[in-house]
């Protein structure tokens, strides 16, 4: 795999429709002064990416995150690390649906939570069908997803207003870092890197892809936060995409945004169900889970009992938690869990140097970022607690690391 081709699947496994939201669900949180919340994190960002980008070329065997902090800090270790994923996806893709539902009831006029569950229910069947989101599929999703947040900037940003960036910081520092804890969701997804690692034909490959991917999400990132509340101010609707995007391209901009959100997040959902159902499946195989949820497991087969788990999880979860903020900050403080994991343990497995001096810097900024996370942090504790019970009841069974 060269350089550009690894690029896109960074940028996607970073990048996703949660963009379709964030900037509102930021602003809500910090004013204006969301933007610094971004660009916190956009800092945060560097030395996580470069570390995961140096362990993967280090270790290139794909293992993922949960392999590392196995090999680094044992089997309980990846277990919880593992747990923290498996029990963030039913939580993130009914954020995920959910969003997809907001525009399309603003766009199309269709009910949010229905059609949240229309994505969802079309999501399971294709799973359950054995079908899967080819990867160049995906990095259309991905092409679709930038080239709409870019046109978006650039057709609003003419619109802009600098009274609307006063008061800046109406909450204080409080709301700095409320906004930077639901804005993690925007910004876990560093960890592919060692899941691609093998596939890059040389090392310096997978570094060059990181390094584009950092500016790439950065202009995006940076561009969308800074325009959204300078054009729509602190107080943009649910759907800020379609504000922006009207200001500059006028209503039909409304209906395209509206099916663009539903392929966008449709995408997204199925591509993390498949991941959770097979993950499911590893776990159950490595005693962290119930033996009887590992058939199915193996190469080109569907998992059907961990898919089933998936969607026995997701349901109470669409049916009683239905606040978007509260469903992203949840997703949020489980994937910060698993960066902080595996940043903290690239500290132990890459030589001493500039990478493990850059590894403790993420691992530092990834504490504080964990920290924004605030009472949410609630949810990776309790996951952490059901593996590391479900990891007691096989102390024998093996645990073999990916790597």
């Amino acid at each position: 795999m060269g350089a550009w081709h690894g690029t896109a699947l960074l940028v996607g496994a970073v990048l996703g429709p949660g963009m379709l939201v964030l900037p509102h669900l930021a602003a809500a949180a910090a004013g204006p002064a969301s933007v610094l919340a971004w660009a916190g994190m956009l800092a945060l960002s560097v030395p996580v990416a470069l570390t995961f980008a140096a362990l993967g070329a280090r270790y290139p065997g794909g293992g993922g995150v949960a392999a590392v902090v196995g090999l680094a800090f044992g089997r309980r270790a990846a277990a919880v690390a593992g747990w923290w994923f498996y029990g963030a996806v039913p939580i993130g893709t009914v954020a995920g649906a959910l969003v997809g539902g907001q525009y399309v009831e603003a766009c199309l006029g269709v009910d949010a939570t229905l059609a949240a569950c229309l994505i969802l229910a079309a999501a399971f069947a294709a799973n359950a069908a054995g079908l899967r989101t080819s990867g160049r599929l995906q990095i259309g999703f991905v092409a679709l997803l930038v080239a709409l947040l870019a046109t978006a900037v650039l057709v609003a940003a003419p619109h802009a207003d600098p009274a609307n960036f006063t008061p800046f910081a109406p909450y204080g520092l409080a709301g700095v870092a409320g906004a930077a804890g639901v804005l993690m969701f925007a910004f876990v997804g560093w960890e592919a890197a060692s899941h691609l690692s093998g596939e890059f034909a040389t090392r310096n490959g997978l570094v060059r892809a990181t390094a584009v991917t950092l500016v790439v999400i950065g202009l995006l990132y940076a561009g969308v936060s800074v325009t959204s509340v300078g054009v729509l101010g602190a107080d943009m609707s649910a759907v800020p995409l379609t504000g922006m995007l009207e200001l500059g391209l006028g209503p039909v901009a409304r209906p395209v945004t509206g099916v663009v959100a539903v392929l966008l997040t449709f995408g997204a959902v199925n591509t993390y169900i498949a991941g959770a159902a097979r993950l499911g499946a590893s776990l159950a195989a490595d005693g962290a889970l119930p033996r009887w949820f590992a058939r199915g497991g193996g190469p080109g087969r569907t998992p059907y009992r961990s898919l089933g788990l998936v969607l026995a999880l997701s349901v109470p979860v669409l049916v009683w938690a239905t606040d978007l903020d509260l469903l992203m900050r949840a997703t949020s403080a489980c994937l910060a869990a698993v960066t902080s994991a595996g940043v903290a343990a690239a500290v132990r497995m890459l030589p001493r140097g500039r990478h493990r001096t850059t590894a403790v810097v993420g691992t530092g900024m990834s504490l504080v970022g964990l920290a924004f996370c605030g009472a949410y942090l609630l949810v990776p504790a309790v996951l952490g607690l059901v593996a590391l019970a479900a990891i007691s009841i096989n102390p024998r069974r093996s645990y073999k690391i990916g790597l």
